[in-house]
Order: C-alpha cells, then structure tokens, then sequence
C-alpha cells in the first residue's frame, strides 16, 4: 500500500505549518500562550477544554502570514482537524 501522507501529515501544506509551529520559537510560545488562556477559560467555566487552529491563527495574528517557506497559515489546503488535534497534543504534554 502506497504512503500518501506528507511526513505523516495529510500533505506538505499542514507538515510545513506544523513544523513551523513546534519550531519557530515565537509561534511555540504563542501556541502555549494560547492552549494556557484557553485551559484557563475552561477551568472558570467548568466546560472541556476546545482548542482549534483558526482560534490560535486568531490569537496570534497569523490570518494573512506565510511561514518562511511561503505557505499560508489559513490556506484552504491545511488539515485543519489534524492542527486542532496538534494542539490539544501540546496541552497534553
């Protein structure tokens, strides 16, 4: 069976923003800065903790960026349930 995955990632696009987001020192802060306010939110309300991509891309002001390697932080070809799902990763560890 053929691998069509991008370094695990559904493709390059998605691999590209997720490395640049666990890399980039800036944007690692940010996403915990984000997943922490977020924790926060849902500790005071008693409701499960939801993070979402667009919620951090929001946050850190990322709406019309590009990473270094030009490729959008809202492009129509992210994953963006596998950045959700990314996030909630970091809140965990």
């Amino acid at each position: 069976m053929e691998d069509k995955t991008y370094n695990g990632w559904k493709n390059r696009q998605t691999w590209n923003v997720a490395l640049w987001i666990n890399n980039d020192e800036w944007l690692y802060k940010g996403a915990l800065d984000y997943i922490a306010t977020r924790k926060a939110i849902a500790k005071e309300t008693g409701k499960p903790l939801k993070l979402s991509y667009g919620g951090f891309v929001r946050r850190a002001g990322l709406k019309d960026a590009r990473t270094p390697d030009r490729i959008s932080y809202t492009g129509t070809r992210l994953d963006y349930k596998a950045l959700d799902e990314m996030l909630m990763e970091m809140a965990e560890g």
